[in-house]
């Protein structure tokens, strides 16, 4: 799965774009009000990125556990010191409902915490590298 994300900004506008495998669709979050930059930051989106990733992941194996799910709740937290330092003490929680025993339930959270794809992207420390503009 090859996907991208990509930020425009000017004075007043900030577009936001989001592509996985050439499906592209756009994110609507609005510019600063003093004109510059985005109203949300990195960290609030990289820990949606670990809500999202959860929650999207736990329907997908309760589908293949034949586990019906009819709520999920996922909360995603962190902190970041100084600028330029890495963010720290990153955790997540869930909860889930369906029609499964408590047992079963217990046992999808645990599952799917070894699989989430994000979440096991930062666990390693994948490198990240700038590149240029071609």
């Amino acid at each position: 799965m090859k996907i991208s994300a990509k930020v425009e900004n000017s004075f007043r506008s900030h577009d936001v774009e989001l592509t996985t495998n050439g499906m592209t669709q756009q994110l609507n979050i609005p510019a600063k009000s003093s004109g510059y930059g985005s109203t949300v930051n990195g960290g609030e989106l990289l820990f949606l990125a670990l809500a999202t990733c959860y929650c999207n992941d736990l329907y997908r194996e309760a589908t293949k556990m034949n586990i019906v799910l009819t709520k999920v709740e996922v909360e995603a937290s962190g902190e970041f010191g100084q600028a330029g330092e890495p963010g720290f003490n990153i955790t997540y929680k869930a909860s889930v409902e369906g029609e499964a025993s408590d047992l079963v339930l217990q046992k999808l959270l645990e599952h799917t915490d070894r699989l989430a794809e994000v979440q096991n992207t930062l666990r390693v420390g994948v490198k990240v590298k700038r590149v240029e503009v071609s």
